[in-house]
């Protein structure tokens, strides 16, 4: 079985859809706390280690196999807890960053929330190392688009989205930095290539339920 930590239970259908479109059979079980993310973003990332690291251990009590933390604010904080988990933990947006630092050395982040920022590019510029690569990360934050999000209005804030990506033409590669900006892929027009991390994350987190 493989755990999702989650902090917005938006995200559950979209893995759902993604597990029943590429990985049939696969046990999904979803773990959602928003307050985790309320709190990461007032008091900062490390004052929700312990919560998280609690999470990680009901998700291990109740049979996960590997854990796979979707949201890219806490994803570090979740990644630092495996040894004491004792199973794989994955953080969703670690696939994407490499194949960012693997399609050219300019990429420009887009987040809907600041706390996202930071952590997406340290992680980008990590896997850029990993690689032996040079990359220049630059950030936007994308205003307006959160607010719509924890609306219900995924489709504006899809929208708002895109509509920033689609700005950009001097970037290899533009990243998504949150699962929930996802929808906002189909949408863009931009020649730019547009990555987004549930399903590369999914994959990796898969792949660890067999070999963890």
């Amino acid at each position: 079985m493989l755990a999702l930590l989650h902090t917005s239970p938006l995200h559950v259908p979209v893995f759902d859809a993604l597990r029943d479109a590429d990985h049939q059979g696969l046990e999904l079980r979803h773990f959602v706390d928003e307050e985790l993310l309320s709190r990461a973003r007032r008091e900062g990332v490390e004052a929700v280690a312990e919560d998280v690291r609690r999470a990680l251990r009901q998700a291990v009590a109740e049979g996960a196999r590997a854990v796979l933390c979707t949201c890219s604010t806490i994803g570090g904080v979740a990644e630092a807890a495996a040894p004491e988990a004792g199973v794989p933990v994955l953080r969703v947006d670690r696939p994407m960053a490499a194949a960012a630092a693997a399609m050219g050395s300019r990429v420009v982040v887009l987040a809907t929330v600041t706390s996202t920022l930071g952590p997406t590019v340290t992680l980008i510029e990590e896997e850029a190392r990993r690689a032996g690569r040079h990359v220049a990360v630059r950030t936007h934050l994308v205003e307006g688009a959160w607010e719509r999000f924890t609306a219900g209005d995924t489709d504006a804030c899809a929208r708002l989205v895109a509509s920033t990506a689609d700005e950009i033409t001097d970037a290899d590669t533009i990243v998504l930095a949150q699962a929930s900006m996802t929808p906002a892929q189909r949408l863009t027009t931009t020649a730019v290539p547009v990555l987004s991390s549930p399903r590369l994350g999914l994959a990796a987190g898969a792949e660890a339920t067999r070999v963890g």
